[in-house]
């Protein structure tokens, strides 16, 4: 059985609009070895396209594609750490359709909220301490405080905020997962109101973490909770919105990104894997996996099939090398996948095409 306890052992606002006309990359791409290969298990199988992107690395290069959301019209906004480029917006065909940037460096979490009126906003969080509120053209229309300026940190404390969810009246949760592990909750006009989690050093300590990476509202059930990857514990785990654990689950060897929402199901990148009978965290070996709700995992596109012998789940991994390292996953209206990746050699996403 695989054990927890066993794998620990081991181990400012500046604005480059580009829109107009879809911009078709029109250079030859040579394609990769898995290019078209389906992948994935049981109702859950995508056939593979690795050539998507028509984004022209000349003019809009990338360094890691962190996250991507789509927007009620159906554009897909894609977040990168390029300065030149934070935002690449494109179609389902993969056209790019503008561009802008707030010039951050460590640009990590994308998250999109519609408010009640209609208007949807990205809150975007930038490793290098700022959480920000944008329009879909750009503009900063809000900045939370640094959490030292507001009394939840002292000036000691790092802060290296990962992800944002957003409750439904307006509340705004940070994920501290690069800096000190706690969730910090604001008002929706950024007024800080509390704190839970913090830094864990223990196996198992639910309730604290070891790297909040990412962080999400779960509306599957009779009332929202918040759910936040534990990444280096392999695991997910529930809380209400006032910051109590509800639940978790174990994972094995997968190095989960930011949980995703998508009818009834979890969608999550695997950023790091493990490799048979070792559970420490390996580069290079990343899949897609997902989770019905029931806690069950039913498909790992890239990865072996889920194995549930004796009635509990065995070490996930790496069965195809049709990724590196999957820092997100983006469910589309049409249940296609956008898959974003870390270190993997400055790709874009590659889209997973629903054949299951």
């Amino acid at each position: 059985m695989s054990s927890r306890r066993d794998f620990l052992s081991t181990t400012g606002l500046a604005i480059g609009g580009v829109v107009g006309a879809p911009h078709v990359f029109s250079k030859t791409k040579t394609a990769p070895p898995l290019h078209n290969t389906v992948i994935g298990h049981g109702e859950f199988r995508y056939r593979a396209d690795m050539l998507w992107s028509q984004a022209d690395p000349a003019t809009h290069p990338v360094n890691d594609c962190h996250e991507m959301v789509q927007a009620g019209d159906g554009r897909l906004f894609l977040l990168t750490n390029h300065k030149q480029n934070n935002i690449l917006i494109y179609d389902k065909k993969g056209a790019l359709l503008g561009s802008w940037t707030l010039n951050f460096s460590g640009a990590h979490g994308c998250t999109l909220n519609q408010e009640a009126d209609g208007k949807e906003f990205l809150y975007i969080t930038d490793t290098q301490g700022r959480v920000v509120k944008t329009t879909l053209e750009g503009e900063i229309v809000l900045e939370l405080p640094h959490p030292a300026k507001v009394g939840a940190y002292t000036e000691r404390d790092t802060y290296n905020p990962t992800e944002t969810a957003i409750a439904p009246n307006g509340d705004i949760y940070v994920a501290d997962g690069y800096g000190s592990q706690w969730i910090l909750r604001f008002d929706k006009t950024g007024k800080y109101l509390d704190k839970f989690g913090g830094r864990s050093t223990q196996p198992v300590n639910p309730g604290k973490f070891m790297q909040a990476h990412g962080i999400a509202l779960d509306t599957r059930g009779p009332e929202p909770l918040l759910l936040c990857t534990e990444r280096i514990r392999n695991e997910f785990n529930w809380f209400t919105l006032d910051g109590k654990h509800v639940r978790g689950i174990y994972l094995p060897g997968a190095y989960i990104s930011r949980p995703v929402i998508a009818g009834r199901h979890l969608y999550s990148g695997v950023c790091f894997g493990a490799m048979p009978d070792d559970y420490r965290m390996w580069q290079n070996r990343g899949f897609v996996t997902i989770i019905n709700d029931k806690g069950e995992v039913v498909s790992n596109p890239g990865g072996h099939p889920p194995d549930y012998t004796g009635g509990h789940l065995h070490l996930m991994l790496q069965e195809q090398p049709v990724f590196n390292n999957c820092h997100d996953v983006c469910v589309d209206d049409q249940s296609d996948l956008y898959v974003c990746q870390w270190n993997s050699g400055k790709v874009y996403p590659y889209k997973l095409h629903r054949e299951g």
